[in-house]
């Protein structure tokens, strides 16, 4: 777990304040969300007590400057004593409730086996003081009641309103659609500009503030400009209608009150796309469906007790700032702190998101954050934009965005702030490889260079900078297969590689037997990983139904239970100085083998049945050179797929 951060993924509600800066707990139904969806490409420590044993338990992560995670800058100084403290006093908590109850596991491990949907519980905090609990059978029932209610009030109003009102309100959901799309494409088209504008793809990863300018100020425009064409839509709807049915009406008088009858519907879109997303969301059990009911509930009662009781129907009249007041009191504070939580987690995220450097594309984090963006301004900013269109502020509106991003452009594109510090580091990776897979230009010796790559998104340009002289290239012909990833991207250096190693250490694959009896295959492997004991081994469960690992007469792994990503299943060891070194692997053909290569296998290549990394935690002397000239401003990614400085690749073709 790394300091950086702090979230929480549980069956018990418990709580934290987040004002110490620890959040994610009273967050939990969006973070939980989020995070079982898949979204967030990342796993914690309780992984494999859930996954693998079944048990219950309390998940703690820290969200704080996630960028730093698995980093030389993830240090114990970015704890916050509040956040501490919470985790302890939760800790303690459940420790004595656990304690009290002699069969609390038991219950706990039938009830996490026996769980269903309805058996879950939603809670989130109201200012970091106070907890609201509730079951998700209560939720789906008042959520139900709130929807069969509005769906009642808009159907009853609409059938008054006859054919007229009936078009108003289509037009008012056109309007929605139209902020939701001008709301997502210009902070799009800013997110895949900035690759080329700016000395790295994802500049705002020091200063996540700096998104603001970046994508809210588009998103809020392009929302205006959505809905504006919307209201155009609607003044001129509502104009036809009173020419007919109010005569009387000419010149500025109809201008103004047809204005403000536009006003109001736009008001009242805000209340059907909040509608809609409640529906969705209770339809599909989402934990955080909460948050659409607060900015259902509050505005359309702020409407309700300001507008629709206060104000006579044939008389409209401009819409009261105290009525915006009353809608958006409790919506903001309910949730604003989980909206600038959740983008401060995702530009945290996206700096690591790539699973194999280079494979994804340059623009594809910012999109990501630019559309996250985008939709929370288009959905939250829908009732206050509508008090613009009449109220003369356009102008002041736009001069105000255009500078905020403005400003943001120029600070990131000049480099006056930059993305990455001593504190904050960009993830740059130096890793001396030896492949006895290949050879060096035909020859009997393995290919040897040292390894440049980042994790996050951007070519090493800037690196490079600072190491001429060093004859590294880069591309992505550079492609390097670690067996827990492949570097698609990056750089090599063939310059002083062949010292700082000997052949001693070279891992060792040797196939001891291969046989065929009752058309069944087995093949017997034997691992010999030389001075390393942390090796990663990854096996091709296209070609093979089933292995074991053997040390001696006991076995690691045993038979059954294989899970395969890309078609590999892959074996991650580490072990002390005495951890064993030698293994033996039997391998179980399948009866269906095809003798071709997992998906990311490379086409050029022979198609691979085992493939071995060891890890050597030794700076060979060209890694020591790269090492001192990179700038300050970059860190190793230290994580347990991670290989060190040193490392050997072996493997075994599909043909033996």
């Amino acid at each position: 777990m790394g300091f950086g951060e702090l979230c929480c993924c549980s069956e018990i509600p418990i709580c934290s304040d987040s004002y110490t800066g620890a959040v994610c707990i009273h967050y939990w139904p969006t973070i939980e969300d989020v995070f079982r969806s898949g979204a967030i490409k990342s796993a914690t420590d309780f992984q494999i007590y859930e996954e693998v044993a079944g048990l219950p338990g309390l998940d703690f992560a820290y969200t704080d400057t996630t960028s730093v995670y698995h980093t030389k800058n993830d240090k114990m100084e970015l704890l916050k004593p509040g956040s501490l403290q919470h985790n302890g006093e939760n800790m303690l908590a459940f420790l004595l409730h656990a304690a009290s109850s002699p069969k609390f596991m038991k219950d706990a491990h039938q009830a996490k086996q026996e769980s269903t949907e309805q058996k879950k519980d939603i809670f989130f905090d109201i200012l970091g003081k106070y907890m609201v609990v509730y079951p998700q059978r209560l939720a789906t029932m008042f959520h139900n009641s709130i929807i069969f209610q509005s769906l009642l009030i808009w159907g009853t109003s609409l059938l008054m309103g006859g054919r007229p009102g009936l078009m108003s309100f289509g037009i008012s959901c056109l309007s929605i659609i139209l902020t939701l799309i001008f709301s997502i494409f210009l902070p799009v088209v800013v997110a895949f500009a900035l690759p080329h504008i700016c000395p790295f793809p994802v500049p705002f990863v020091r200063n996540p503030w700096l998104v603001i300018g970046l994508f809210g100020s588009p998103a809020l425009l392009g929302a205006f400009i959505g809905q504006h064409f919307g209201f155009i839509l609607l003044k001129r709807h509502i104009q036809e209608v009173y020419s007919r049915t109010k005569p009387g009406l000419t010149g500025n008088t109809m201008d103004y009150i047809v204005g403000l009858e536009a006003e109001r519907w736009i008001f009242k879109s805000g209340f059907v796309q909040w509608l809609i997303v409640l529906i969705v969301g209770t339809y599909l059990k989402v934990g955080a469906s909460y948050i659409a009911l607060i900015w259902l509930v509050s505005p359309a009662f702020a409407y309700g007790l300001m507008e629709a009781t206060l104000t006579p129907v044939r008389s409209p009249k401009q819409l009261k700032v105290f009525t915006l007041v009353l809608a958006l009191a409790v919506p903001v504070m309910s949730s604003a702190g989980l909206f600038i939580r959740l983008v401060d987690v995702m530009v945290g995220s996206i700096v690591r998101a790539d699973r194999n450097p280079g494979g994804l594309p340059d623009w594809l984090g910012n999109v990501v954050v630019a559309v996250a963006i985008a939709i929370v301004v288009s959905f939250t900013f829908v009732y206050l934009l509508s008090y613009v269109h009449i109220s003369g502020a356009k102008k002041t509106l736009l001069s105000v965005l255009c500078a905020f991003f403005g400003l943001a452009l120029v600070l990131v594109s000049s480099g006056i702030v930059p993305a990455f510090t001593e504190d904050i580091a960009r993830s740059v990776n130096v890793v001396h490889v030896v492949d006895t897979t290949r050879t060096n230009d035909g020859n009997t010796e393995p290919l040897s260079y040292v390894s440049l790559f980042s994790n996050m998104p951007g070519k090493l340009t800037q690196e490079l900078m600072d190491l001429r002289g060093e004859e590294f290239s880069c591309g992505k012909n550079m492609t390097t297969d670690f067996v827990t990833f492949t570097v698609k991207y990056g750089c090599r250096s063939y310059k002083g590689s062949s010292t700082g190693w000997s052949k001693s250490e070279v891992p060792l694959l040797h196939v001891e037997s291969d046989s065929a009896t009752d058309d069944a295959r087995r093949t017997v492997v034997s691992v010999d990983t030389k001075s390393s004991t942390r090796w990663s081994l990854a096996i091709n469960m296209q070609e093979i139904d089933d292995f074991t690992v053997q040390v001696e007469s006991d076995k690691l792994v045993q038979l059954g239970g294989k899970s395969e990503v890309d078609g590999w299943h892959t074996i991650q060891f580490a072990g002390g100085k005495n951890a064993p070194t030698k293994f033996q692997l039997t391998l179980f053909w399948s009866s269906k083998a095809t003798q071709a290569s997992p998906k990311e296998a490379n086409a050029e290549d022979p198609p691979l049945l085992v493939k071995l990394r060891t890890d050597v935690n030794r700076v060979t002397p060209m890694v020591e050179t790269v090492l001192e000239k990179l700038p300050r401003w970059c860190a190793a990614f230290g994580k347990s797929t991670s290989p060190y400085t040193l490392a050997f690749l072996t493997a075994v073709p599909v043909n033996i």
